[in-house]
């Protein structure tokens, strides 16, 4: 049996980078995109790629080309892992078309995009979709409505995908994690925490249910649980939603 191809978005990013290492280390052949160049590169010094690509996966014609190239390259694709994402903040009265068009181009157009492009291939491979999503698909914070909408939007297409694709062998899941200690992170709390980016963390953290001992979750952890989720002993798990957030989406 051929070894197994994973295409990873946002690879460079705290989060994709783990992922990557987390196949890599399981012996998948691993993929990735990112529009950071020297993160990628960066990247292929941890983890040895079979491709990788900097690509603005806001077009379908972009995300259609570098399926192409995905496939020129490794010739078959098992698994593509949606993980880029932006977060920006703001009223809906005072929120910018230019921050909105790029957190619905990101978290969205391009994930449905780069699947769409991705389906006929993994159709050959009976593969999988893992969309990584957010609590905030699952519930509403104030002052980030575009980054709801968009998690909120990719929780459902992953439900539609997995049941279009179900009688190919194809599974979709969508994984939300909460707030992850990541690259990311730092720079929201940069650049929303009013010149205290630490209180920014320190108020993200008081909404969890452990109080004192709440933590933010490490990027291992999400990445192990899109790793099962590709596993064929998975195969009975599609059209799911999967919090990963020590229950801060449970309720209050």
């Amino acid at each position: 049996m051929s070894t197994p191809v994973v295409l990873i978005t946002g690879a460079a990013g705290g989060l994709g980078r783990a992922i990557a290492k987390r196949f890599s280390q399981s012996r998948w052949r691993v993929t990735g995109t990112d529009v950071d160049k020297s993160g990628l590169h960066a990247l292929n010094t941890q983890v040895p790629l079979d491709f990788s690509a900097t690509a603005d996966l806001r077009s379908a014609a972009n995300c259609h080309e570098l399926i192409a190239k995905v496939m020129a390259s490794t010739g078959r694709l098992d698994a593509v892992i949606n993980a880029a994402g932006v977060w920006r903040e703001g009223t809906v009265a005072h929120f910018s078309e230019e921050d909105f068009d790029q957190v619905i181009g990101v978290n969205l157009k391009a994930a449905f995009y780069l699947s769409q492009a991705a389906i006929p291939h993994l159709m050959e491979s009976r593969g999988c979709i893992v969309n990584i999503s957010s609590d905030a698909g699952r519930q509403a914070y104030r002052g980030s409505a575009a980054y709801c909408a968009s998690k909120a939007a990719l929780n459902m297409l992953s439900k539609t995908l997995a049941l279009e694709l179900a009688e190919h062998g194809v599974r979709v899941n969508a994984v939300s994690p909460g707030d992850i200690a990541t690259p990311m992170l730092d720079y929201q709390a940069e650049r929303y925490g009013k010149g205290n980016p630490n209180a920014y963390k320190r108020e993200l953290l008081s909404q969890y249910p452990q109080g004192r001992e709440a933590r933010f979750l490490r990027p291992e952890e999400i990445a192990e649980l899109v790793w099962y989720l590709c596993q064929p002993h998975a195969e009975a798990i599609t059209g799911a939603d999967l919090a990963i957030d020590f229950g801060l989406s449970a309720g209050k």
